[in-house]
Formats: structure tokens, sequence, C-alpha cells
């Protein structure tokens, strides 16, 4: 049989995952025309809480760093927008830049600290920095303590100068970083930095073998984790308008929902987080109702899928049918005597 082959990085579903995701995005820019105030808000909601899910999952999912603190980055880049805001007096919309280049930089001496702990000890790591930088925001009493602080009033003004303005501008800045979380982890991981992480994820004794920087890698997606989470943060409470350390840092809010969110959908895919995304907020809306047993029915519909489909409902549908709209792999295409055989090569890898 000739071993003729070529190598092949699209399929016919990711051709058509990117006619779906343009489809999306056209329906997505035209949803202000017809929603109400009530619904673009929900909207920016469940667009900032996809960009959390790509970003925890990039690190848990794709660098094998599984982390429980990521609060800390919401928290920080909340109270850097507020802090550019009232103390320098960035207008508020440069200031989500801002945001999250300090949140980024942030990151880096976290980073040195956090990684000399290894698995379970790096998780709870994570949660003990964030519990830090609470406690560090609340005894600034310039930042409001621990009660928190509000925007002045001609700082939101200045956004728009109505609400309905306002609401429009946020809904397209949650816009951008939905898609564009999307897009930030296609491109890294179809990039070089791709099959660096995989290598990492599968064995850091190995890929370090092979001359895989282990370390600076996985600095590289934390401090992109830490940036993309911050800015989220930032958008969070340039809309809410109101801060404070308990609700900014609050891990339930901005780390257990986001695992809940990559867990059901599928961790190790850009797709598990955006089918996670939609099935939390359906269930939301159908259990909020329930009152204190809306948490129970979550932790109970997350078991039940991890005990049937361990890598969430999108490994689920890629194991049965191999189906991949974000492909982040080369593919190995065999041509034979009068068949063809496609074989799966390893996950992203630079020229």
């Amino acid at each position: 049989m000739s071993a003729d082959f070529r190598i092949e990085r699209s399929t016919w579903a990711s051709r058509f995952g990117v006619v779906a995701m343009l489809a999306a995005a056209a329906l997505l820019l035209a949803v202000p025309a017809w929603a109400g105030s009530g619904t673009i808000r929900l909207a920016v909601e469940i667009l900032y809480s996809l960009a959390l899910a790509q970003a925890w999952n990039l690190l848990a999912g794709y660098a094998g760093l599984v982390s429980i603190g990521q609060q800390a980055f919401v928290g920080l880049g909340g109270y850097g927008l507020v802090y550019f805001t009232v103390m320098w007096g960035v207008p508020p919309l440069a200031s989500l830049a801002l945001a999250g280049i300090a949140t980024a930089i942030v990151a880096v001496p976290t980073a040195f600290v956090l990684f000399r702990l290894r698995g379970a000890y790096f998780a709870i790591g994570t949660w003990v920095v964030a519990e830090v930088y609470r406690l560090v925001v609340a005894q600034d009493y310039a930042l409001g303590g621990g009660t928190g602080m509000s925007l002045p009033v001609a700082a939101v003004l200045s956004i728009g100068a109505s609400r309905e303005m306002r609401d429009l501008i946020f809904y397209y800045l949650g816009l951008g970083v939905g898609l564009g979380s999307i897009l930030l982890v296609f491109f890294w991981l179809r990039s070089r930095h791709g099959l660096a992480l995989t290598a990492i994820r599968d064995s850091e004794t190995a890929a370090a073998s092979v001359g895989v920087n282990n370390a600076g890698a996985k600095l590289a997606v934390y401090v992109i984790a830490a940036g993309l989470t911050g800015l989220v943060g930032a958008l969070a409470y340039l809309e809410k308008v109101r801060i404070s350390p308990n609700s900014a840092f609050s891990v339930v809010d901005w780390t257990a929902n986001i695992i809940f969110i990559v867990v059901i959908g599928g961790i190790g895919s850009i797709e598990g987080p955006i089918v996670g995304t939609i099935i939390y907020f359906v269930l939301r809306g159908v259990l909020a109702d329930y009152g204190a047993l809306y948490m129970i029915l979550l932790g109970a519909v997350a078991v039940v899928v991890m005990l049937v489909a361990p890598r969430g409902i999108w490994g689920l549908v890629t194991d049965r049918f191999d189906i991949h709209l974000f492909p982040v792999q080369r593919r190995v295409r065999l041509l034979g005597e009068g068949r063809r055989e496609a074989v799966r090569a390893s996950p992203a890898a630079g020229d």
C-alpha cells in the first residue's frame, strides 16, 4: 500500500463551525435591536461567564493548572477599575484595559509563589492567595474598606448619558470579551504553544526532555488567563457600579460556578465551555425558584454528568462522532490503495 499522506488542519465540522460562529456573531450583534434592558444585562453576564470559563479551561484543561482561586483576579480587575477611575481620574472604559493589564502584571509574582506547589497543593494555594488579596483590599479604606464603594456618578454618566446607552455599550463590550476569549484560546492553541501545553499536561518530565520550557509555558498561560479574568472582573463591576471585597472575591460566584460550567460542558476543549455556559444558564433559569435546593440540584447534575460523561457533554459528542468545531490538532490523512484512513495527530504544534 502506498505511504502517501497529507496533513490536514480543518474538517467538515470545523468549516461548519466557522459558518456557525459567524452566524451566531451576526445574531448576537442584533440582540440590542429587539431585547429589553433585562435581557441585555443577562446576555452580558452570559458572555463574560463564557470568557471566564474559557480562561479557566485554558489553565486546567490544557496546562493542567487546576485553580480554585480565580476569584482573586476577578477582584483585582474590579478594584483595578475603581482605582484607576477614582484615584487617577482615568475614563472608565480606558480603565477596563488598564485593569486587565495590571491584573496580568500582578499574576507574575503570584505565579512564582504558586508554581512551587503541585497538584492539590497548587489548587488550595490559589484559594489561599485569593483570600489574602481579599483581606488586603478590605484593609484599604481609600477603596471603601470592607464595605466597598461605588463608582462616582460623573464617571458612570461619562460612559453614556442614559441607561439604555450604557446597556448598549456594556453589551458590545461583553460580546467582544466573550467572542474574543474563544479566538484567543483557539489561536493560542493552534500555535506552537499548544503542543507545549499538551506535552506538559501529559508529562512534565517528558516535555522537558524534548526541549519544552515547562515553567515559561505555564507562566504564559497563567498570565494570559489572569489578564482575561481581570478584564472580565473590571467589566462586571463597571456594569454593577458598586464593588465590595466579599462580592469581588467570592469563590462561589467567580470560581465554583465557572468550574461547574467547564466540567459539565467538557474540559480540555474550546466547545466545552460554550456548551457548559448554555446548560448552566438554562439550569439556573429553571432551578432558580427552588431556593436553597438550587446549589444542591446543580451539584447533583454535575455528579451525574461526571459519572456518565467524565469528559463532559462535548467530550461525549466527540467520542461518539469525532466532531471538532474548533480543531487545534493536525490530522494525518493516509492515502492507501483504493481507501483513505484518517488518524488523529497530536494537538497543535508550530512549524
